[in-house]
């Protein structure tokens, strides 16, 4: 979630999407996503929309929090009606979701499924942190219906995760990985963090071997970015921490690229790796291909159709809206045809997949061939018709990208 929400038009206070939006409603695959915004403690590279107990104040309960969802999962049904396509795929993120009892998010799938129906063969994701969770809280999310878990180890190295204000002991990782496998999850994936200040090639490579040690089947490694708010920048701004370094940043990519292919898992997105294609992270799949999903949840963001929407960001503020009847919506955007086309070239980009060379307007598709030259591009896939970048390009993805847009 961005720290601060765009400005954009109103939201009917019943939600209401444009007719085009509805009609078109089905023609793309379909998920749910649910923020959980709670948080023991406030990590400081963090700039998500979340909160600790003592910042929420009074109205935002996390024993209520998941009855205020399931309200807006009753406008959700609605605004888009009867015969909507079911749901490919739910992610509960957050925050820290398993801070909420197992028994809550389940009531909360059930209720997406009730309402939407599951389709078969659904993917159900929960994020949760190594310290949130036992061996009894898992088996209950997995008889619950969730089938993929997401855990947050960022590092395997102390210090790395003492400047990450991460507060779980890094030796607790293979445990919970195995109880996860022991109640019977379909996926289990490690998210990692590179970059962080202090953190050493060495560190790195830690870590890298201590998330391979667990066999997980996908793995998620990004690039720290100081945010601007954010305790951490605050930091670097004093001269406390060095700001991450950009060439030691691209040798932790090339490093993470090298040791998970060689274990067996290929890259599908600039900063994620799977096992194989059944353990790839469906739901982030919606996002990067322009599908369609409704985001329940404080500061959540949707996009059903060409309709874009974000909610109020204080979870206070969210139970308010709800409480009262109204949209939690904050504002959104109908995305015109030329806006849509630069989306796609952005995220499409950034896939194992490729992008279709006809999202390239004429002055993009003739950059295409100095990006081969550059050895940005890889040659084959574009007999095929689809742009895919070779590991320097996704080193220099950005730079791609606005070759492509100039």
């Amino acid at each position: 979630m961005p720290s601060t929400l765009p400005e954009g038009e109103s939201v009917p206070a019943d939600g209401a999407l444009p007719r085009t939006s509805l009609e078109a409603l089905g023609r793309a695959p379909f998920g749910a996503y649910v923020h959980v915004p709670f948080c023991t403690v406030r990590c400081g590279y963090c700039d998500f929309n979340t909160y600790t107990a003592l910042e929420l104040g009074e109205g935002a309960s996390r024993t209520t929090y998941a009855d205020t969802v399931l309200t807006e999962i009753a406008l959700a049904q609605q605004v888009l009606g009867d015969g909507g396509p079911a749901l490919e795929t739910v992610f509960v993120g957050g925050g820290t979701p398993t801070l909420l009892p197992a028994d809550d998010l389940g009531r909360v799938l059930d209720a997406l499924g009730s309402t939407f129906g599951l389709a078969d063969g659904y993917e159900a994701t929960t994020e949760a942190n190594p310290d949130s969770v036992t061996p009894q809280s898992l088996r209950r999310l997995r008889e619950r219906g969730f089938t993929r878990i997401s855990f947050g180890m960022q590092s395997a190295v102390p210090h790395v995760l003492a400047t990450l204000d991460r507060t779980h002991d890094p030796d607790r990782v293979p445990d919970v990985v195995g109880w996860a496998r022991d109640a019977g999850f379909d996926q289990v994936s490690l998210d990692l963090i590179y970059g962080t200040p202090g953190e050493s090639l060495t560190d790195w490579a830690t870590s890298l071997d201590a998330a391979l040690a667990c066999a997980p089947d996908h793995v998620s490694a990004y690039a720290l970015i100081v945010e601007q708010g954010t305790a951490l920048a605050r930091q670097v701004a004093r001269g406390e921490v060095a700001t991450p370094d950009d060439d030691l940043m691209a040798d932790m990519y090339t490093l993470a690229d090298e040791r998970l292919g060689a274990a067996g898992l290929a890259w599908y997105e600039l900063s994620n790796w799977a096992r194989d294609d059944s353990a790839r992270c469906r739901h982030n799949e919606l996002y990067w291909t322009g599908a369609d999903w409704w985001g329940f949840g404080p500061g959540a963001h949707s996009h059903v159709a060409g309709t874009r929407w974000w909610n109020v960001k204080h979870p206070a503020a969210y139970a308010d809206r709800l409480a009262s009847g109204h949209s939690p919506g904050h504002g959104r955007e109908v995305l015109d045809d030329e806006t849509r086309r630069v989306e796609q070239v952005l995220l499409e980009s950034r896939l194992h997949d490729g992008m279709l060379l006809e999202r390239l307007d004429a002055d993009g598709r003739g950059a295409v061939d100095a990006l081969v030259a550059d050895g940005l591009v890889l040659p084959a896939p574009l007999d095929g018709g689809r742009l895919v970048l070779s590991r320097s390009g996704r080193l220099l993805a950005d730079a791609v990208v606005r070759r492509l847009l100039p």
